[in-house]
């Protein structure tokens, strides 16, 4: 049947059933429904949509309370707008149509279809990325999962060797990585007591360092390991030490799975994100390599008219400021509400960036000179890099350092 009034759609997602509400554009319910979490519940949503009047070249609008799943990537095919409403807005939401606080699913289908019919244009729907830049998204942020996942898990290590095991902090102190090192993770298998670690040779340790990869360097590093193990340290009883010493073996083993996911994740990202067309232009930035640089491709996307300006972007990275004025109250200050993804890869990019541009480095030297504390100077370089990375992305030139950061006597002449 054809499309008399506008219709909107709203669906509530649950794991195993969502439940469908379609009202038109006067507030009334067309159509309710309950539907499976699988291939054939997919359908009955589609011919539902279909009935009420949504067509290929007029799809009708759909909100939901997620982005990921299948739901959505099958409601993603083709032209429809697709509309991602926060949790917590869709809450607000729900007092305007009664003061009981009462929660159901299928009313709360209903709320996010009248969200749509009153203020779809206070909503963005999901971008249209292209397929290779979703790949890199779920890549670049299951890579930046992992390193975080890694990262806690060494630090659960280190933790436990600070119990027991001293020498061993001290052993790899000046090694970059520290306990993430393959070096590190074999010594401890070899020695994982110090009982064990005084009773190494320098053949067990030569052996260890080999099976690490290592290729240089390898007597005088066993040497220096030998000596330190044998140093003078404080001791837990000998039972304890041997329990101790299985715990750390057990959280080993669980950080040698972490950092082999994270390495397999980085050359997946590494072999998706250069064949995109805009790694060229990420890449051109100081202080961009190729995981920062997917991270960063992963957030903002490849959707051209996803932001309408550089301004968008940055406010979506959190790097902007934001006023709050009430009466003779007015206060500046920095943004909660963000892309944490984003910003957090945007402090590792003005924190590289700052090295590796002259006049980044400069910059950040004249904001703190101005009175900003570290992390506000390197917001405000990353605020000014972001909007350099929206125009090089529209008009697919590379970053030039004398045009991103002129200095003085050029801007002088």
């Amino acid at each position: 049947m054809g499309r008399d009034n506008l219709i909107y759609c709203g669906i509530d997602s649950a794991e195993r059933h969502h439940d469908v509400a379609l009202v038109d554009d006067t507030g009334q319910l067309r159509a309710k429904r309950r539907i499976s979490d699988d291939a054939a519940g997919y359908r009955l949503l589609l011919d539902l949509l279909a009935e009420y009047g949504d067509t290929e070249v007029e799809p009708i609008p759909i909100a939901i309370e997620t982005t990921r799943g299948l739901l959505v990537a099958v409601l993603r095919t083709g032209k429809r707008k697709v509309f991602a409403v926060n949790p917590m807005a869709a809450a607000r939401y729900r007092d305007r149509h009664g003061v009981s606080r009462k929660k159901s699913d299928p009313g709360d289908a209903l709320v996010l279809a009248n969200i749509l019919r009153t203020d779809m244009a206070m909503h963005r729907p999901l971008p249209a990325d292209t397929e290779l830049a979703r790949t890199i998204a779920v890549l670049a942020r299951a890579q930046q999962d992992a390193t975080w996942n890694r990262q806690q898990m060494s630090n659960q290590l280190r933790s436990l060797l600070r119990e027991y095991y001293p020498a061993a902090l001290d052993a790899f102190a000046d090694w970059k990585n520290g306990l993430c090192r393959p070096e590190a993770r074999e010594i401890l298998k070899l020695a994982p007591t110090p009982a064990r670690a005084t009773q190494a040779t320098r053949a067990q340790l030569r052996s260890a360092l080999k099976r690490a990869g290592r290729s240089r360097g390898i007597e005088a590093e066993a040497d220096r390991l030998r000596e330190v193990f044998r140093g003078d340290y404080a001791h837990q009883p000998p039972l304890v030490e041997a329990a101790l010493g299985k715990q750390m073996l057990a959280l080993l083993r669980q950080l040698d799975a972490a950092c082999a996911a994270a390495d397999e994740l980085a050359e997946a990202v590494e072999e998706a994100f250069l064949q995109h067309p805009d790694a060229d232009v990420l890449l051109s930035f100081p202080g961009l390599g190729i995981q920062l640089g997917a991270r960063v491709l992963a957030e903002i996307g490849d959707d051209r008219d996803r932001f309408a300006d550089a301004r968008g972007l940055k406010a979506y990275a959190g790097s902007a400021p934001i006023t709050r004025a009430s009466g003779k109250k007015h206060y500046v200050g920095r943004r909660v509400v963000k892309n944490d993804r984003l910003n957090h890869a945007g402090y590792l990019w003005a924190f590289s960036a700052i090295k590796a541009s002259e006049g980044a480095g400069a910059h950040y030297r004249r904001r703190r000179e101005h009175g900003d504390w570290h992390a506000q100077a390197q917001r405000h370089l990353f605020n000014r890099m972001l909007g350099q990375l929206y125009h090089c992305i529209q008009s697919g030139e590379l970053f030039e350092e004398h045009l991103a950061f002129p200095s003085s006597l050029a801007v002088a002449a």
